[in-house]
């Protein structure tokens, strides 16, 4: 966080763009303000293409005419019914290299909402108004890029001061503002993750009074916003306050029900919400960690709810829980809205896959466990190491340092079958069709089972994963079970 003047803020603003929307704005007699996440981001010393422009009349009137000046490298487009406009171009900057810029354009407006809908109606209105409908004193900034006031900060709300105090607060009463538009309270979890800032008591308090609004925010919006919270840095930090607003409960009742702790015949299981939570943050050490990796390490404990039971001997128990957890991956991506093609399958089969490289490593790591591992997970197999490493979390310094040992081993053959060239090899040479037309079988359980006998004999390495052996192998298994060619 750095303080500026506002004869340093007219330098940093001492741009082409900038000296171009400010003649515009005064030769159309508006007033005309960058505001939002751009000034903000100066504020913070952090890069931003992304410019929002407020008008104080028509902001498309202003837009249109920057599009006019900036010729055919600029692309405009405008949303009559918002009352915005974007224009989109490329320009070189010193040095060379090509820079994208991104203008968005709004006349300044008051806003007012009913109760079943986040969508306002809309009133031409002040700056001021323009700043109180904003969502947050941090993102409420504007400065003045008229001639005459150029670069002169705006800020009715102390913005400035939550900036240096690391504080994220509403402009107006927040339980208006969340029960306006829901969405600000995922914003705000948001914005509290990715800069590490503290959300103002009472701010927090109204999440909590208002957490049931989010009923009316549909999947797709709240995807977004969570997504945006997983690639922060420490993402654990969104989703205890999420937790701890039940917001969570809404979006991710499964997560939730994690945090419990039974004890019977004084054994108690861990806490696996804060177990998960300690995961992700593993994964996220990682510099291979992305979205999807991400989500399995959210979604790696899930089934361990409806997969617990007590059991006199062994004491808790969760056998199967990544089994079940896989299953339950499709439905919490189609209700969050999430992608149902790869990206939804890869988190499935992490999850469902989690717990394979642990068993191996808590036993002799043999090449047959490894070559059936590497089989299984395919071109993941490396997330799924990482995810796998990140999950021992266990206070047991000995334990951990014994699995940890073991994973390294696990890796070693890993490497050694991938430099084989293992992942050729392992579907046998004598397919299903072949098997069909030797016995004279149409698809059915048994061609199945035929197949699996040959795959597990190669990846048992029991054979060589070749025609003739094969093919005795084969023979001796039909006639075992009553078959004739």
């Amino acid at each position: 966080m750095k303080l500026y003047s506002d004869d340093e803020l007219a330098q940093i603003l001492d741009q082409e763009i900038f000296h171009q929307i400010s003649t515009i704005a005064d030769r159309l007699g508006v007033e005309c303000y960058v505001v939002g996440g751009y000034v903000r981001d100066i504020f913070l010393e952090r890069p931003s293409n992304d410019i929002d422009v407020v008008v104080v009349g028509s902001g498309i009137a202003v837009a249109q005419a920057l599009k006019k000046e900036l010729g055919k490298k600029a692309h405009l487009s405008v949303f009559k019914n918002f009352g915005t406009a974007q224009v989109k171009f490329m320009r070189t900057e010193d040095g060379g290299t090509r820079k994208e810029y991104e203008v968005e354009f709004v006349g300044a407006r008051k806003e007012s909402y009913s109760h079943d809908s986040r969508k306002p109606v809309v009133e031409d209105g002040t700056l001021e108004d323009d700043q109180c409908r904003r969502d947050f004193t941090i993102n409420a900034l504007a400065i003045c890029l008229n001639h005459d006031r150029f670069g002169e900060l705006v800020d009715a709300f102390d913005g400035i001061y939550d900036l240096e105090d690391g504080l994220i607060r509403t402009p107006l009463d927040p339980d208006i503002t969340f029960s306006d538009d829901p969405l600000r309270m995922l914003r705000c979890v948001r914005f509290a993750t990715q800069l590490r800032f503290d959300i103002e008591q009472e701010t927090k308090d109204a999440l909590c009074r208002n957490a049931q609004r989010l009923k009316i925010i549909s999947g797709e919006r709240i995807a977004e916003e969570l997504n945006k919270i997983l690639l922060a840095a420490h993402p654990s930090i969104g989703l205890l306050e999420l937790h701890d607003s039940g917001l969570l409960q809404l979006i991710l009742p499964e997560l939730s029900a994690l945090d419990i702790v039974e004890t019977r015949n004084g054994r108690a299981h861990k806490n696996n919400f804060y177990h998960t939570l300690e995961v992700l943050e593993n994964v996220c050490k990682t510099d291979q960690s992305q979205l999807w990796l991400r989500w399995a390490a959210l979604l790696h404990d899930i089934g361990k709810t409806k997969s617990k039971r007590w059991d006199n001997q062994q004491g808790w128990t969760f056998h199967n829980h990544n089994f079940i957890g896989a299953k339950m991956v499709p439905e919490i991506f189609r209700r969050l809205k999430l992608p149902l093609d790869a990206k939804m399958k890869y988190v499935q089969k992490l999850v469902d896959l989690h717990m394979r490289p642990i068993v191996i490593a808590d036993e002799e790591v043999t090449d047959s466990a490894v070559r059936r591992l590497m089989n299984d997970a395919g071109e993941d197999i490396d997330d799924l190491m990482l995810l796998c490493e990140a999950d021992i979390t266990s206070k047991n310094e000995v334990r951990k340092k014994r699995f940890l040992e073991n994973f390294r081993i696990v890796r070693e053959k890993l490497a050694d079958l991938k430099e084989k060239d293992y992942k050729r090899l392992l579907q046998p040479v004598i397919d299903g069709n072949e098997i069909m037309e030797i016995f004279h079988l149409k698809p059915s359980p048994v061609v199945g089972t035929l197949k699996q006998y040959l795959k597990d004999a190669v990846l048992d390495n029991q054979v060589a994963n070749e025609r003739e052996p094969l093919m005795e192998l084969l023979m001796a298994k039909a006639k075992e079970l009553g078959m004739q060619t």
